[in-house]
């Protein structure tokens, strides 16, 4: 992603999904926690919450569903995450290029994150069914009892099923809210993490570490922007048909009402712990394949 790379789109397009595949091995566990304590019903006066935290809620998804109840819903974005990821990366270039007068132009942090917003733009409305898919699958309880869904494609027919393309695309509004800002935040502090640790270096070059720190960095910056918006989201996706007929808006009064402010960073510790890794591993993925493509067609 930094500006020494091609900004060519088709590139940025390949290397965008290779990094996406990355990030959801790196991190899903992490957003399954997030999920679950994100919806967790308030409890009512004398009943013990579901879960009193991020370990709390880890210790007892590996206890009730095993290891790898934590990877539960995962095949949603295993398959979308390569082509999103690849259109976000891909409209970032574009919108990288679109602001350059020259391809020796170094954007600055406010135009870097118009290009991040504008990729938000493309990517939200594409990756809210998967989301709603996700979430579902993610807050399915474990045990002997059998699950409503019985993966993704059961999901989808089921929502289908039970009240159409709207009911697939429910919470699409709270995705672009989520999206739009937070992936303008990523691309900004990533070029800005590469430009502070490029000067740092003796050789101007930028490492393995670098890129690890400001992926990683990136990441974390991203979720603190986009955690209200996501809370709101995870809300209104995983709620009975009917229960928030105004969408967000309805979501929103009933958390204020009930739980107040605090509860738009619920799920801010698995969050914030999945947001480097995640993040990193998608850089690391992103800067290889890019490495790789301008070594082997670098005139492209």
């Amino acid at each position: 992603m930094s500006e020494k790379n091609s900004v060519n789109p088709v590139k940025y397009l390949l290397c965008g999904g290779f990094g996406g595949v990355c990030t959801v091995a790196a991190g899903h566990p992490f957003d399954t926690i997030k999920v679950r304590l994100q919806t967790m019903p308030k409890a009512t006066p004398g009943e013990a919450v579901a879960y009193t935290g991020a370990w709390d809620c880890t210790k007892k998804t590996i206890k009730r569903e095993g290891f790898w109840g934590l990877y539960k819903g995962m095949g949603a974005p295993i398959a979308g995450v390569a082509p999103i990821s690849a259109i976000s990366f891909m409209v970032f270039g574009i919108g990288k290029r679109m602001q350059m007068k020259s391809s020796h132009d170094e954007l600055t942090l406010t135009q870097l994150f118009l290009a991040g917003a504008f990729s938000g733009i493309f990517t939200a409305s594409i990756i809210a069914p998967g989301e709603r898919i996700k979430c579902l699958l993610q807050i399915q309880p474990g045990g002997t009892a059998p699950p409503k869904y019985a993966g993704p494609v059961d999901a989808l027919k089921q929502l289908y099923k039970e009240g159409g393309i709207r009911s697939i695309y429910k919470g699409t509004v709270a995705t672009l809210l989520r999206d739009v800002p937070a992936r303008g935040m990523y691309f900004m502090t990533y070029e800005l993490f590469q430009r502070i640790l490029a000067q740092l270096s003796k050789s101007g070059e930028i490492g393995a570490l670098s890129t690890i720190v400001a992926g990683g960095s990136a990441g974390i910056s991203t979720w603190l922007v986009a955690l209200p918006a996501d809370v709101l989201k995870s809300r209104l996706q995983t709620a009975p048909e009917g229960t928030f007929p105004n969408g967000m808006r309805d979501v929103f009064k009933v958390l204020m009402k009930e739980e107040g402010p605090r509860a738009l960073y619920k799920g801010v510790v698995p969050v914030l712990l999945r947001a480097f890794p995640a993040n990193a591993a998608c850089s690391i993925g992103f800067e290889l394949c890019m490495k790789f493509l301008n070594s082997v067609a670098p005139n492209y």
